[in-house]
């Protein structure tokens, strides 16, 4: 169905002036995503066609992924039922090539959780990137032995964050974590790595004879279960929109802001009282994607 409707939709934008095709192709875009009636989760396979991470992490898609293989050195893809295991090639080679470095440094298997769906695009819910085959999820359970199919379906992540007493999980997190987590920093690949504030403060707390690699690990809401691992665009790519790089230094100033932050979060919810009227927040405007996108979504 959605593939009919995506046919209906490019043959009649043929038709209009560049500019309008576009604004029509975003606001309808806009308006599937939020009445659950996603195209881009229909499709079960990529776009054959060259690799090409087209727009930002936020707003974008995807040619020429390639899946994940769901088993591989050091690593096993998790809820393989999602078909959230694609990348651009570069995030794939990153994934495996990061696997194997852990498995040879002693760690558990990476349990790989969502990359991007076959030709990236909007999630209708859980993600509001990973739509350019650059971002990763990685879970921080530890997995000694390698789990079947359905047993990948059913497992758990697991916190490693105590949230009531702002400090990692004693029994969850270990010194293993920081390893893994400072393994893929240390990529020159990797332009970010999202994890909560509560662990980036652990980290800024380690001794490092070199802690340059920090400054990549970027403290965000949630990311208690996983590290959210962004690569660079990939050199070539001319469609692909970077961020800027993260400020210099190692980061570690900034986690006073977020303690403060979290506490008053918690004492809000204690006593509702003492939470301040929020502002009215201003109405989004539909992200339109680029036109490389609207072949994406019709072939």
């Amino acid at each position: 169905m959605y593939r009919e409707l995506t046919k209906f939709i490019y043959r009649a934008f043929k038709s209009l002036h560049a500019e309008n095709k576009l604004h029509l192709l975003g606001f309808i875009l806009f308006i599937s995503h939020g009445a659950n009636a996603n195209p881009w989760e229909a499709f079960k396979s990529p776009l054959d066609k060259p690799a090409d991470a087209i727009g930002s992490y936020s707003n974008g898609c995807l040619a020429g992924a390639k899946p994940l293989p769901i088993d591989g050195e050091g690593y096993m893809v998790m809820r393989t039922s999602r078909n959230r295991y694609y990348g651009h090639p570069s995030l794939v080679d990153f994934v495996q090539d990061y696997a194997k470095l852990t498995h040879q440094a002693g760690l558990p298997y990476l349990l790989v959780g969502d990359m991007s769906m076959p030709r990236g695009g909007n999630f209708s819910s859980g993600h509001a990137s990973h739509q350019i085959g650059l971002d990763a999820d990685i879970w921080f359970k530890r997995q000694q032995k390698m789990l079947s199919i359905k047993q990948r379906e059913n497992i758990s992540a697991v916190s490693m964050v105590d949230l009531a007493n702002y400090r990692v999980h004693p029994k969850n997190w270990s010194d293993k974590h920081a390893q893994m987590v400072q393994l893929a920093a240390s990529d020159e690949r990797v332009a970010r790595i999202f994890v909560s504030p509560i662990i980036k403060q652990e980290l800024c707390a380690m001794e490092w004879s070199d802690d340059a690699w920090l400054g990549k690990v970027r403290p965000w809401w949630g990311h208690t279960y996983h590290m959210h691992v962004r690569l660079n665009c990939p050199e070539g790519d001319t469609s692909c929109v970077d961020q800027a790089p993260p400020p210099p230094g190692n980061g570690c100033n900034d986690m006073q802001w977020w303690k403060t932050t979290y506490a008053q979060i918690e004492r809000e919810k204690k006593d509702p009282s003492l939470k301040k009227p929020s502002p009215p927040k201003a109405k989004k405007k539909p992200k339109i994607k680029p036109s490389q996108c609207e072949l994406v979504l019709s072939s």
